[in-house]
């Protein structure tokens, strides 16, 4: 298990540039099962889990070729059908939660897949019947191999239906989306996820062949083509690491640009962060945080406590609520953090309790913050990560913090920020990391 040594109270300046989106990453490479040709990917981000999930495509038969930095080409051509019945499939898939995105493609164009339990971060009830349900609306069949803890999933047919999603969910309608594709007939799916790693999925299978209608709507409309081509796809910067950059800067009062970050892909996360009291300038398709001694939280119209809450895209994305909650911390003020979307997600407080922090945990989807300011100081501490996002949260807590942190099982941290101890060293962190 690796380990991050941090030297805390250091101030960071200079330029950084995001990594491609993890998100999107993970269905777009999915995605290139839907067709024999050779699909080109740029912007793919070195982490962990596009590492898992590509090595998992090559067991399978996808020839993946490295053109440039960042740039690969995948080929589908011969896949090894065979090679999902072995225990080393079952071994690899559940390693990585993104690995039901293979699904989809696999039973639209061989109308087989084999799926054991995911794994993934542990962060709560992370359901798979919405993927489960659509996939069955368009005529497949799921068997449930108690022994071998897998699902086996037929479909010698896939024919277009209606359904309504019982929740937005992004990777189950992901999935719904390529099992679609090549359905025969008209699939409608309602209440369907619009992130932009949807919007960008949608982008790419169009180039390849497919019909899509609503593309950034919560209401699709797909007509099933028999055969789709190849095609080019850049990867957009990711929004996560880009809030995650803008969070470390205010914390730690520091001075940065962050490099094209496609503004007009992010939302309502500057915003957000504006409401935080955090400056921040946007720069043709850069962003500028200016340093910040203090910054202050605002407060809702009538007075009342400013409140920071998940919700489905445009609404404010979950993977971000981690670092908002950090940030208040050393923010003037107070601040309610809901976190409805995943129960477990606010767990790791403790950890910043123990730093000094003064945090509410109400239950395990909402937390008070009260902001000290500047009479704060976080105290150096030894922490684990539990996951990806608690993981940045912790780094930036250790960053801001005066001595020296500690923070072990990294590869959480690695599994969706690339090279990230080595990227702040440049921007003047003090970052070790010890294997």
């Amino acid at each position: 298990m690796s380990s991050f040594k941090i030297e805390g109270d250091q101030k960071l300046s200079g330029t950084i540039v995001p990594q491609g989106s993890k998100n999107e990453a993970l269905q777009v490479i999915c995605a290139t099962l839907l067709t024999s040709e050779k699909v080109i990917i740029s912007n793919v981000p070195h982490i962990l889990d596009v590492k898992l999930l590509m090595n998992l495509l090559i067991q399978l038969g996808v020839e993946i070729e490295k053109l440039q930095e960042n740039t690969y080409s995948f080929k589908a051509e011969n896949i090894k059908l065979n090679y999902l019945k072995t225990k080393d499939f079952y071994q690899k898939s559940s390693l990585l939660r993104g690995s039901v995105m293979i699904v989809g493609p696999m039973l639209a164009r061989f109308g087989e897949a084999i799926f054991p339990k995911p794994g993934g971060d542990k962060i709560g009830r992370r359901r798979l019947d919405t993927h489960f349900i659509g996939i069955q609306k368009l005529g497949a069949k799921f068997m449930f191999d108690e022994m071998k803890n897998i699902y086996q999933i037929k479909a010698p047919k896939l024919k277009g239906s209606y359904m309504l999603l019982d929740e937005a969910s992004v990777t189950g309608t992901a999935n719904i989306i390529m099992t679609a594709v090549l359905a025969e007939g008209t699939t409608t799916i309602y209440n369907a996820a619009c992130e932009p790693y949807i919007q960008q999925l949608c982008k790419m299978l169009i180039q390849m062949g497919a019909h899509i209608e609503g593309v950034g709507s919560n209401l699709l409309t797909i007509k099933g083509v028999t055969s789709l081509k190849g095609c080019n796809h850049q990867i957009l910067p990711d929004m996560i690491e880009i809030g995650s950059f803008i969070g470390l800067t205010a914390m730690t009062a520091s001075e940065i640009t962050i490099k094209n970050v496609a503004y007009s892909q992010l939302g309502i996360i500057p915003d957000s962060f504006r409401r935080m009291g955090i400056q921040l300038v946007q720069q043709g398709d850069d962003i500028y945080i200016p340093s910040q001694e203090n910054y202050t939280i605002e407060t809702f119209m009538d007075g009342s406590i400013m409140t920071i809450a998940d919700a489905p895209w445009p609404g404010l994305t979950p993977d971000l609520l981690s670092v908002f909650l950090v940030i208040a911390t050393k923010a003037n003020g107070s601040v309610l953090i809901h976190q409805k979307m995943f129960e477990s997600r606010l767990f790791f407080v403790d950890k910043l309790i123990d730093m000094g922090a003064q945090i509410i945990l109400c239950d395990p989807h909402r937390a008070t913050v009260i902001g000290l300011g500047n009479q704060l100081n976080l105290k150096a501490s030894i922490m684990t990560s539990p996951d990806i996002r608690a993981g940045i949260a912790l780094l930036i807590a250790a960053l801001s913090a005066k001595g020296t942190s500690v923070i072990h099982n990294i590869e959480q941290i690695d599994r969706g920020y690339q090279n990230i101890d080595k990227r702040l060293n440049e921007l003047g962190a003090k970052i070790l990391r010890i294997n």
